[in-house]
């Protein structure tokens, strides 16, 4: 076994790793950026060293400075895990020039997979199926165009070196071509600085089956069954599970062989994936799936796999890295119940999914069996712009998926994230969804049912918000006061905290600020009590209240609602211009700005795009009218809120 690993990624798989590498009697040795000084990952490891400041391109994908500290601690092998340098030949080329074992396949292999145009010519010689398209050289925009038009609508515009769903988009028109073709193009150049595409038949409800794959380094591949990853959005995997719902002995034999002979293709050794689209609108067939893509290193879903054939994957990544044959032959492979995986976001379903950054202030996630938690967060962490905003992976494995899918939806109805808002409420809805239950589904079961998993604006929770306000009254009413401070401070609805009343009772309307929105709250006061209401809705007697020095935060149904008291001295300059100050919906970087001062916008317009997490968002005009200011740049940060233009509103006639 190897004696010490670098892992050379940080947060929940940097977590994982240490831990199996511990188990092992593995020296773990962390990295992290300056932002992830006190980092769990940094914490869980023997030691751990300084990359740089956040940027990523500074910290954690500079291959010199990886290798260098590999080296300088004596590094055995180094751990990529997954995104940053996973499959980044030229890293895993300049680990074996140091002397340094790579946990991870050939370089060639990543080379030969990592181009999906190049990959997708070399399956069809092996045999494996493809989905019909254009993976040519040839990259002129109205050349590909007119190759979409020959291919037919819909389609899929893919990056060639793209990966999680970065530089994808589909497109039903042919007017949509050109604009969705730059887009993905930008996309693909920011994230692989390679903005080369290819494109292919949409395949109609499709489903994403993938095949864990593992090779030695004696000549000896196996598959470890498959998993489902068909429940995404905007073609980020959202759910997973192993077995695939509906998939038969026949097409898993046959899909495992596929998956086997693109392995051995390319020369293939340690963990992969081979992911297929899988027509399923008669049921899933073995004549109806096709090669997308193979991934040279491990999944974030992998802890399925593990779940199902009882293994450590990890485990095994060290054990051939080491060069040691595979622990087991096919037919020694199982498949034990059912296991499903929801990745828990720190964003908002309500308001697009937007990133939500800041401090997590509480965390907990409660005690059932056959539930695994990897997170490599916890109370106190920060919640960065600059990189993944994953909070935890939340795995259930049971006997039967029914049972699996239970356990993970009330897992996820009982976790508790205080802070930055996440997606606990979304995730739990889609599990309980008919369609996903019986199996009738396909990737595009999310973005059909927006509404019905609760992922559109739903107003405040005017019951949360009575509750909250309760709560600030209590503590305005036990916190002590000096004769000096009474004598100082004005009188405000604030000051009554009794039920001292001459006739009938008494009634205050009392302002404050729930989820950046003013609310005016009705205090009641009877002899004795004190009754809270919003718009006749009373306080919220099934919610969990988290408090700090400034605010009370309330979370009901998986929902957040922040209130603070109102400040009565603050003034809004900058918003206070009647709706026509447009802002970022998050903290990001400015790709791209659209309007100049002057210009005539109509409301929904693009004003610009802002990126965020690796992902493109575009931010439209709110009103019609002309735009009186840009306050923004290409290539500049920009803060949540902060402001991109002002729109003078149009004169109405």
């Amino acid at each position: 076994m190897l004696s010490s690993v670098l892992i050379a990624n940080r947060g929940e798989i940097g977590c994982r790793i240490a831990r199996t590498a511990k188990r092992l009697g593995i020296r773990t040795i962390a990295v992290y950026s300056e932002p992830d000084a006190n980092a769990l990952h940094t914490r869980m490891c023997d030691e751990a060293h300084l990359l740089g400041p956040a940027p990523a391109a500074e910290s954690y994908l500079a291959i010199d400075k990886l290798v260098a500290i590999a080296r300088q601690t004596n590094a055995a092998c180094i751990h990529p895990g997954y995104g940053f340098l996973a499959e980044n030949a030229a890293f895993a080329e300049a680990c074996a020039a140091a002397g340094i074992v790579f946990v991870g396949p050939p370089a060639s292999a990543m080379r030969a997979m990592g181009l999906k145009d190049r990959a997708k010519v070399l399956m069809d010689k092996a045999g494996v199926p493809i989905v019909p398209g254009y993976h040519g050289d040839r990259q002129e925009p109205s050349f590909l165009r007119q190759k979409a038009y020959e291919i037919g609508y819909p389609l899929v515009i893919k990056a060639v070196s793209g990966g999680g769903g970065r530089g994808l988009r589909r497109v039903d028109k042919h007017a949509e071509f050109e604009a969705a073709l730059a887009s993905a193009q930008r996309e693909a150049l920011a994230a692989f600085g390679d903005d080369r595409m290819l494109i292919e038949r949409y395949v109609g409800s499709p489903r994403h089956l993938e095949i864990q794959v593992f090779a030695d380094a004696h000549g000896h591949i196996i598959h470890l069954n498959e998993r489902d990853c068909s429940l995404q959005r905007r073609h980020q995997k959202v759910i997973e599970e192993a077995p695939a719902p509906g998939m038969t002995a026949e097409m898993r034999a046959t899909m495992g062989g596929a998956a086997i002979e693109a392995a051995r293709a390319v020369g293939y050794v340690g963990a992969g994936t081979v992911e297929f689209i899988a027509d399923a609108s008669n049921g899933l067939r073995p004549d109806r799936f096709w090669f997308m893509e193979m991934n040279t290193r491990l999944q974030v879903e992998h802890p399925v796999t593990e779940a199902v054939c009882g293994i450590d994957l990890v485990e095994w990544q060290f054990r051939i890295a080491a060069g040691e044959p595979l622990p087991l032959q096919q037919r020694q492979v199982r498949l034990n119940g059912h296991a499903v995986e929801a990745r828990l976001y720190a964003e908002d379903p309500e308001h697009g999914f937007l990133p939500s950054t800041g401090t997590i202030l509480a965390m907990a996630f409660p005690e059932r069996p056959g539930i695994r938690i990897d997170t490599g967060v916890e109370a106190g962490s920060e919640v960065s712009p600059y990189y993944d905003a994953m909070i935890a992976k939340v795995i259930a494995h049971s006997t039967t998926r029914e049972a699996a899918l239970d356990n993970l939806a009330a897992t996820l109805d009982q976790t508790l994230v205080v802070g930055p808002r996440c997606n606990a409420a979304f995730l739990s809805a889609l599990l309980r969804a008919p369609e996903f239950r019986v199996g009738r589904f396909d990737t595009s079961l999310i973005d059909h049912n927006l509404e019905a998993f609760g992922a559109v604006p739903r107003g405040l929770d005017r019951a949360a918000v009575a509750l909250a306000a309760s709560r600030l009254i209590e503590r305005e009413r036990l916190t002590p006061r000096t004769q000096a401070s009474d004598e100082a401070e004005p009188l405000s609805p604030w000051d009554a905290t009794d039920g001292f009343q001459l006739a009938g009772e008494r009634s205050v309307a009392m302002p404050v600020i729930a989820n950046g929105e003013v609310v005016v709250v009705d205090v009641r006061y009877h002899a004795g009590a004190i009754v809270v209401e919003v718009n006749d809705i009373a306080s919220a007697t099934d919610a969990r209240v988290f408090e700090t020095h400034d605010a009370v935060y309330v979370l009901r149904a998986g929902r957040q609602t922040i209130v603070r008291r109102m400040d009565f001295e603050a003034v809004d300059i900058v918003h206070g211009d009647g709706g026509g100050t447009v802002t970022s919906p998050m903290h990001g970087k400015v790709l791209e700005v659209l309007v100049k001062q002057g210009d005539v916008v109509r409301k929904g317009q693009r004003l610009a795009v802002v990126e965020a997490m690796k992902m493109e968002h575009v931010v439209l005009a709110p009103l019609d009218g002309v735009v009186a200011n840009v306050a923004v740049a290409v290539g500049v940060q920009i803060a949540e809120k902060g402001r991109i233009v002002v729109i003078t509103p149009a004169e109405k006639p």
